[in-house]
């Protein structure tokens, strides 16, 4: 039997990375760190050895077609624990969160919708003005990622006025919800209807017990997987079937509640996704080789690459910062208490950032191409270009309102209700 104070301590530890990976600063670290291995060992002179790795088949080929490479695993698979928890979260912030009053949250809202139609026309212009047969890659600059834009808004968006980060959550929750539309709507070709409805009939099971508060992880976690395979064999992307999980968990605490169970589900189900699943996307979709792709310059040179930098990195200020000027000074439509159109500048270049959602698009786009790698480098450099644009755009603003007096106490960083 092991020592009490030895699985006291243990516990805590464990504790204690949970709890550090519900942090957006120490989460978003991490996936960079994941990113970044991928694209050394891309790069480096043992990149056959990767790419091998990330093409590993492993799985039963019958009766499902699961015989799928261990980077479409990642993407397919791994990837619906993040969009469970997103599921989790736009069911929060529709039920108890930004998203319940409709006048607070319409202008982000409306910023949201500019925001990923600006960068998507950018898009499309560059590929119909080089005539370079890309079109198709048009969603990968319209996605918001969330984590990064959040951990960079704490640390260096302090002072700014507290409801610039339920303004940038609001923004980033519908951009998700549209993201995932997108996906469902644009990246799916032929549906097996009879598929589809074993699917969303597990799923439908999967809320009436939760709602019914039966949370046996021995019964809902099989659940789940199954309605995640017939999913996958449906034809619509697997990850959609995370998200339909997650949002039929009910938001509201009943009386003897402490919390609802969106929010004790997200508690146990973040630190997996933020600590697992994430980081090994980033480390397969991230993998990109400059070497084999003709080098940077021929990458730059890419009329996909163009577009979606310049979708991620001028589309997504243009598109929210733009949008929110025009309406605050022609409509009723306000920003929150304390906040200024000066101040959302730095957010909507954080809004550039587009990373996990980005590259899973720019992969279902392209797959594993030349043009894929291309998209898929792009997206880092630019949301490299964005975190640098808009940290030191928050940076700046920061110290004008400290001259002028006009420094919050609270930061943008901090803990907010509902969040």
């Amino acid at each position: 039997m092991s020592d009490p104070h030895e699985q006291e301590t243990s516990g805590r530890s464990r504790g204690g990375l949970a709890a550090r990976l519900h942090d957006e600063t120490f989460s978003g670290a991490v996936l960079l760190g994941a990113a970044l291995v991928a694209l050394l060992w891309a790069n480096s002179p043992w990149r056959e050895s990767y790419q091998s790795l990330s093409g590993l088949v492993i799985g039963p080929a019958a009766p499902f077609h699961l015989d799928l490479s261990l980077s479409t695993w990642a993407a397919d698979g791994l990837l619906a624990i993040f969009f469970f928890v997103v599921g989790l979260e736009l069911k929060t912030e529709f039920v108890t969160g930004s998203l319940r009053d409709i006048k607070q949250a319409l202008l982000p809202m409306i910023a949201a919708v500019l925001g990923m139609l600006v960068p998507a026309l950018i898009y499309i212009g560059v590929q119909l003005a080089t005539d370079s047969g890309g079109l198709h890659g048009w969603a990968i600059p319209t996605a918001t990622d969330i984590a990064f834009a959040l951990a960079l808004l704490g640390l260096f968006g302090r002072g700014l006025p507290a409801r610039l980060r339920v303004f940038l959550m609001t923004l980033a929750v519908v951009d998700d919800l549209l993201a995932i539309a997108v996906i469902a709507v644009f990246y799916t070709e032929d549906i097996t209807i009879g598929m589809l409805a074993v699917a969303l009939a597990l799923i439908v099971v999967f809320g009436i017990l939760v709602q019914r508060r039966i949370t046996h992880w021995w019964l809902l976690i099989p659940i789940a997987l199954i309605a995640w395979v017939f999913m996958h064999e449906s034809g619509v992307h697997a990850t959609v079937a995370g998200v339909l999980l997650g949002m039929s968990v009910p938001a509201m605490a009943r009386n003897d509640e402490h919390e609802g169970l969106t929010d004790r589900f997200t508690t146990r189900v973040q630190p997996w996704s933020a600590g697992f699943a994430l980081p090994v996307f980033a480390f397969f979709a991230a993998g990109v080789s400059v070497v084999d792709s003709g080098g940077i310059g021929s990458l730059l040179a890419d009329p996909i690459a163009i577009g979606v930098m310049a979708g991620l990195v001028l589309g997504k200020p243009l598109g929210i910062w733009g949008g929110v000027a025009i309406l605050v000074r022609t409509t009723k439509l306000q920003l929150g208490e304390g906040v200024q159109s000066a101040d959302v500048l730095g957010v909507t270049m954080l809004a550039g950032i587009g990373f996990t959602v980005s590259l899973l698009i720019a992969n279902l786009s392209f797959g594993s191409t030349t043009e894929g790698d291309h998209a898929s480098f792009a997206v880092l450099l630019a949301s490299f270009i964005s975190a640098v644009l808009g940290a030191a755009t928050l940076r700046l603003r920061a110290r004008a309102r400290r001259r002028a007096g006009q420094l919050e106490g609270d930061s943008p960083g901090g803990d907010q209700p509902g969040h």
